[in-house]
């Protein structure tokens, strides 16, 4: 297994705030949001304490748009993607700081609007009538093919 690596998330939890979706230069829609993941524990006491961990997810092209569209403030989603950390210069103090956070690649809405559905790469959505799947002839515009997407185009 020396060549081979994982780097894989999976997380359902509630949404902190409304999904922020913006555009980068060549137009490719881009969403982010905070993941609230909960986790029941009983202390040296005995006693059952809860703990909130606090997730940062990137959402890309129609994963973002359905994000935007469908996802609310304190609805339940399932995400699967991988982490991901990039650096930047902090223009005020010139220190160089980190983020990691989980990029998407899979987006299930439970719940909301009495209803679920899936918005996966690869498949059609449930409940939701919506299907963000790229036909397999589809072509790369011009604009997403003439470079890979980087830190850069991010607009936030």
């Amino acid at each position: 297994m020396a060549g081979k690596s994982v780097n894989k998330v999976i997380l359902i939890g509630n949404l902190g705030k409304d999904p922020e979706v913006k555009y980068t230069p060549s137009g490719t829609p881009v969403a982010k949001l905070t993941l609230a993941t909960n986790e029941r524990y009983k202390d040296k006491d005995g006693q059952w304490q809860d703990r909130t961990e606090w997730h940062n997810v990137v959402l890309w092209q129609r994963l973002a748009e359905i994000a935007g569209e469908y996802l609310k403030k304190g609805g339940k989603v399932y995400i699967e993607g991988r982490l991901q950390t990039r650096s930047w210069e902090d223009k005020q103090t010139n220190q160089k700081k980190y983020m990691t956070e989980v990029v998407a690649n899979d987006l299930v809405l439970l719940g909301g609007r009495g209803e679920g559905g899936e918005a996966s790469r690869g498949a059609a959505a449930g409940g939701n009538n919506f299907d963000q799947r790229v036909p397999e002839h589809e072509p790369v515009p011009a604009a997403a093919g003439a470079s890979p997407i980087s830190d850069e185009d991010i607009p936030f």
